[in-house]
């Protein structure tokens, strides 16, 4: 019981974003199904890890579709509470470090809203090179785990597929700055993303915001060295842009680059060599840092950042940790199930294969409305499966212990300093969960909430209400 006790810790500062005490309930009871569910078949796995009577499966259908949940509101309260209750968020200079990508989600059903064809940018031979599907954009906070570092995932959103208005030009870039700004985070920090997200468009508001970009370039970049004051004034502006430089000529004299201890994640005894270069890059027109760095393994590649003050080791420290949520996405994927939903619009026209965007502003107003509330329910179950992916990552991270001891399972290698995964996690919170709903200590309104809405002939029910 202990370990729920930790669970409602993070759970129970969320109730602001629910128009209601009864919409809150049934918010843990969601959480507690995303946190303690064996399978990821939609919302009946709901009904079925917690035991519930059938006739509450349309209730929880009804709560994804329903109004009463603020999920921007959530997201944000979210974001607040891991950024400052949790103990081991990860900060560089005073900053946060979030992690953000897209995600690319695959869905066969022919009448879900904002599916489309996705082309996939992929080395697998098991990945199509297209699919039907969602796609997703994400954005997580690095925190400590141990001797490791984890992505703890804070927001989710659908920014393809329905174009409700032809005077909507926002790309990618401009959502994923809308899902920071969602955040409402009061605290600077650096973005770390990949090579698309290298661009006016996120840096600009970023820096306005008091927060840097940290990200890689592509191999046919170009910067330019400050102009050199002129020698005779002349009429007009003054130069800006001096010599024009091809960033993947900064390996071209290996005299001038640096050998040093590699400080990427999980490396020891790797000498990598650097070269880190202050230039202006045209779309902001100020100052970037470039860094060169050649890996013994790993080749060639160039990072950038907006912040000059920050040492060129340390940014490919934190580059290094991008590829945690990719990691994250995993779990959520295959773990949680926080994407792996299944509702479907009835009068929607179902689609036809290899479909791009849907452009519903020729239909009736209803029908605009309808797919709104559709696409709304997506984004609950998606932020809520986040948040139950969070909470396990951070009683894995803050009482591992206290897991570890409630596992109830074996393992063939444990290993030390390595923080449990959201599957340990999910075990211990499936052992411990009869205990807690057979007491009345640890929150008596959710635990009678609950228990009158379980089914006494089903097994695992029985068990649950013992």
């Amino acid at each position: 019981m202990a370990l729920w006790k930790h669970w409602l810790h993070w759970v129970r500062p969320l109730r602001p974003a629910c128009a209601r005490n009864r919409t809150f309930l049934w918010m843990c009871v969601i959480l507690m199904g995303f946190c303690v569910r064996q399978d990821l078949l939609g919302v009946t796995s709901f009904v079925r890890a917690l035991g519930l009577d059938a006739m509450f499966y349309d209730r929880l259908l009804d709560f994804f579709h329903s109004g009463a949940l603020d999920v921007g509101r959530l997201g944000a309260l979210w974001a607040a509470l891991v950024t400052q209750t949790h103990p081991g968020v990860l900060r560089c200079r005073g900053r946060l470090v979030l992690v953000g990508d897209g995600l690319k989600v695959s869905k066969s059903g022919r009448k879900m809203p904002a599916v489309k064809r996705l082309h996939q940018e992929s080395d697998s031979n098991t990945k199509p090179q297209y699919i039907m599907g969602h796609s997703c954009q994400a954005v997580g906070v690095l925190v400590q785990a141990g001797a490791s570092v984890a992505a703890l995932p804070l927001a989710a959103r659908i920014h393809e597929g329905v174009v409700f208005s032809n005077r909507d030009q926002r790309t990618l870039l401009d959502k994923m700055i809308a899902l920071l700004d969602s955040l409402a985070l009061c605290a600077p920090f650096y973005f770390v993303a990949d090579a698309y997200y290298a661009s006016r468009k996120i840096a600009r508001p970023l820096l306005t915001r008091g927060s840097h970009l940290l990200t890689r370039v592509r191999n046919n970049a170009v910067a330019y060295r400050p102009a050199p004051p002129p020698e005779q004034k002349k009429r007009g502006r003054p130069r800006l842009y001096g010599e024009k430089i091809a960033l993947k000529s900064l390996f071209d004299n290996p005299e001038q680059m640096q050998t040093a201890a590699s400080p990427v994640y999980g490396e020891h005894g790797v000498q990598v060599r650097l070269r880190a270069l202050d230039l202006l890059w045209r779309p902001v027109g100020i100052l970037i840092r470039f860094v060169a760095v050649e890996h013994p393994l790993r080749g060639r590649c160039i990072l950038m950042c907006t912040d000059l003050e920050l040492a060129p080791l340390e940014i490919l420290r934190l580059y290094g940790y991008r590829f945690k949520i990719e990691l994250a996405f995993k779990h959520a994927l295959h773990v949680v199930g926080a994407f792996v939903y299944h509702l479907w619009m009835a009068a929607m026209k179902p689609l036809r294969r290899g479909e791009g965007n849907q452009h519903p502003h020729r239909q009736s107003a209803a029908y605009r409305d309808a797919l709104r509330r559709k696409l709304d329910a997506y984004h609950r179950f998606m932020q809520l499966g986040l948040i139950a992916q969070g909470i396990m990552i951070a009683l894995a991270t803050t009482v591992p212990e206290l897991v570890w001891r409630h596992f109830g399972s074996w393992l063939r290698t444990v290993r030390p300093g390595v923080h449990p995964s959201e599957r340990v996690v999910a075990a211990a919170l499936s052992n411990t969960l009869p205990d807690f709903l057979a007491a009345e200590s640890a929150d008596p309104i959710l635990t009678k909430f609950l228990r009158q809405r379980l089914d006494p002939t089903q097994s695992a029910a029985a068990r649950l209400a013992a």
